[in-house]
C-alpha cells in the first residue's frame, strides 16, 4: 500500500484491494465556512493553509466501491474502471488503516464520509457497516466524543434500490446515531440540461428527487443537505429550489467544483473559485432571500492540489 502525505492529512492507495481512502484534519469552521444561520457571517476570500488538529476534528473519507459506475464529467474516477462493491471487511480495513496511521488517541469529532470512490447507494454493505461495525471499530482505537457518518449520493436513476437505501439510511441517522449522521444529495444545478451533462445523464431528474424527498422522515439533529458544486456558469434558481424541496428538512451547501483532470478537460471553469467570494455570493444571496439555511464551504488551494476530493486520478495515473 502507498501512503501519500498531503497538506492536511494522508491518501492511502491499496492497489491489491483496489481501494483508495483519505484522512484529513480541518482548518476550523471559522476559517473556511460561511453560514449565517450558524453565526459565521464573514465572507471568505481564499483560505490559508494552516496546521490542523485531529484531536479537534478528524475526517475519514472512504471508498464504498472499487472505482465507480457513474460517469460524472467533473470526476476522475471513471478513468480507473469499476471492480465492484467494497465489502464490510474492506470498509473496516479502510477505517483501521486510517486510525492506526496516526498517534492521536482522542478526538472531539470523527467524521466518516462515504464519498471517496463509488456511489454508496449501490452498496448495501454501507448500511450494515454504519449500523453495526463503525462505532465499535472506532472505539477499539480512539476515544471519539462524536462519530458522524455521512452518505453522499448522486441519486443514480438506474439503481432500483435507491429509495430503499436512503430510507434505511434515514432510520440509521435518526435512531442508531440519534441524529448525528448526515445525508447529502449531490444536486449541482437546478437546470436539467446542465445536470444531465454534469452527471453523464445518470442521475434522477430533480422532480423525481423532489417527490421522493417529500416522503423522507423529518431529520433528527442536522438537516439533510442539498449540495451544489458550482462554477461561475452554474444555474441555481433559488425559487425553483424552494418549490421542489422543504426548507424544514434540507439545508443548501455550496462548494466549488474542484480542479480534477476531468473538470479541466471537460471545460469547467475552475480557475477563480478559491480567492473570489463573488463566485459564491451570487448563489448564496438569492437562497438567503428565499429563507434557506446556507453553508458555503471554501477549500484551500493546497487541498485541491493534493487531490483530497473524491474523484482524484491518483490510482488511474499509476496504472
Amino acid at each position: 500500500m502507498k501512503i501519500v502525505n498531503t497538506h492536511t492529512g494522508k491518501i492511502y492507495v491499496d492497489t491489491d484491494r483496489k481501494l483508495e481512502f483519505l484522512t484529513v484534519g480541518d482548518y476550523g469552521k471559522e476559517n473556511n465556512i460561511k453560514a449565517d444561520f450558524l453565526g459565521l457571517t464573514k465572507e471568505i476570500n481564499g483560505v490559508a493553509n494552516t496546521e490542523v488538529d485531529l484531536s479537534d476534528k478528524w475526517v475519514a473519507t472512504i471508498s464504498t466501491q472499487k472505482g465507480c459506475p457513474m460517469n460524472c464529467q467533473f470526476c476522475d474516477c471513471p478513468k480507473y474502471g469499476f471492480y465492484g462493491n467494497a465489502s464490510i471487511d474492506d470498509m473496516c480495513y479502510e477505517i483501521e488503516q486510517i486510525l492506526k496511521g496516526e498517534t492521536v488517541k482522542e478526538t472531539k469529532r470523527f467524521n466518516v464520509h462515504f464519498a471517496r470512490m463509488g456511489e454508496p447507494t449501490f452498496n448495501k454493505n454501507v448500511l450494515a457497516f454504519a449500523e453495526s461495525y463503525l462505532k465499535p471499530l472506532v472505539g477499539e482505537y480512539i476515544k471519539a466524543d462524536t462519530i458522524h457518518p455521512v452518505v453522499s449520493t448522486m441519486l443514480p436513476k438506474n439503481n432500483p434500490k435507491l429509495f430503499d437505501f436512503i430510507t434505511e439510511w434515514c432510520y440509521i441517522k435518526n435512531n442508531v446515531y440519534n441524529g448525528e449522521a448526515g445525508l447529502q444529495f449531490s444536486i449541482n444545478s437546478t437546470d436539467e440540461a446542465q445536470r444531465k451533462t454534469q452527471f453523464g445523464n445518470k442521475s434522477l431528474a430533480l422532480v423525481q428527487i423532489s417527490e421522493f424527498a417529500r416522503t423522507l422522515p423529518m431529520p433528527k439533529g442536522r438537516k439533510y443537505t442539498l449540495n451544489f458544486a458550482v462554477t461561475a456558469q452554474t444555474i441555481l434558481d433559488a425559487k425553483e429550489l424552494s418549490r421542489l424541496f422543504d426548507k424544514d428538512k434540507f439545508i443548501v451547501k455550496i462548494t466549488p467544483i474542484h480542479e480534477t483532470n476531468s473538470a479541466i478537460k471537460n471545460g469547467f471553469d475552475v480557475a477563480t473559485s478559491y480567492t473570489d467570494y463573488d463566485v459564491y455570493r451570487k448563489f448564496e444571496q438569492p437562497l438567503l432571500d428565499e429563507g434557506w439555511d446556507v453553508i458555503v464551504f471554501v477549500p484551500s488551494k493546497e487541498e485541491d492540489s493534493d487531490r483530497i476530493t473524491c474523484g482524484n486520478a491518483l490510482i488511474a495515473n499509476e496504472q
